[in-house]
């Protein structure tokens, strides 16, 4: 996470305005900052009120376009937290079992653990908070963008991010941890933009749609993103 001027932020908070545009978003794409332990938490943003997943506090915001951060303590789905570096893999998960026993996803226990040991993740305890807002009024630099919308506007988002260099966009997910690694920790960790599938707990637990995908895109990316996107599918109109 870093600290921006109110020129920065200006700046960014158009971008947000200009991707919903162009892309005829109905909902908000969704600034996501990770603040490292040994920082502080930018004065102004409030603490979230109640405790939820990581993928409900995404669809909420994306949605109701609050501005919140929260702790470990706030985060209901453990394994997320894990992901973004919050805090550890719960025991059941990092072993396998929990996909193998109780969801039945694998044939083995130890297929489940291969998969379960490739999950991207933020080294465990390194973050203090995570922060979340709508990209068009954050208040905050975000480290990764997540955005929440249809396979066609997906493939919007691929063409302008190859606009300027060219190439493929290289992206893995398992159906697994998908708003949390593949969403934020792969981008943050990575520098490039990690387009996932959704997860039985994101799928279940949000009203994340059948006709949704998700796609995190390091902030990083946002001016040249916005620059394909400009070519590619036209001038944003006026605001």
């Amino acid at each position: 996470m870093e600290t921006a001027s109110s020129e920065k932020m200006k700046e960014i908070n158009e971008y947000g305005k200009e991707i919903i545009k162009l892309l005829q978003l109905e909902t908000s794409p969704v600034a996501v900052a990770l603040v490292p332990k040994g920082a502080e938490i930018p004065e102004g943003i409030q603490r979230i009120k109640e405790k939820m997943k990581h993928c409900q506090m995404v669809d909420h915001v994306r949605k109701t376009k609050e501005e919140f951060y929260a702790v470990l303590e706030d985060q209901a789905c453990k394994g997320g937290a894990a992901a973004m570096g919050l805090g550890h893999m719960p025991p059941k998960l990092a072993s396998g079992e929990f996909y193998y026993d109780k969801l039945k996803h694998f044939k083995t226990m130890e297929a489940s653990k291969n998969t379960l040991t490739k999950v991207p993740m933020v080294e465990a305890e390194s973050i203090l908070a995570t922060l979340y807002a709508p990209l068009e009024s954050s208040s905050f630099v975000p480290d990764v963008v997540v955005i929440i919308c249809s396979p066609k506007q997906i493939m919007l988002l691929t063409q302008a991010a190859l606009y300027k260099e060219g190439g493929r966009i290289e992206t893995e997910f398992a159906g697994k941890q998908s708003l949390c690694s593949d969403a934020v920790a792969e981008p943050y960790l990575t520098g490039k933009m990690g387009i996932t599938v959704g997860c039985t707990g994101s799928r279940t637990y949000t009203g994340i749609q059948e006709s949704e995908l998700t796609v995190g895109i390091p902030a990083k990316m946002l001016p040249d993103l916005v620059e394909g996107l400009r070519a590619i599918v036209g001038k944003a109109p006026a605001h």
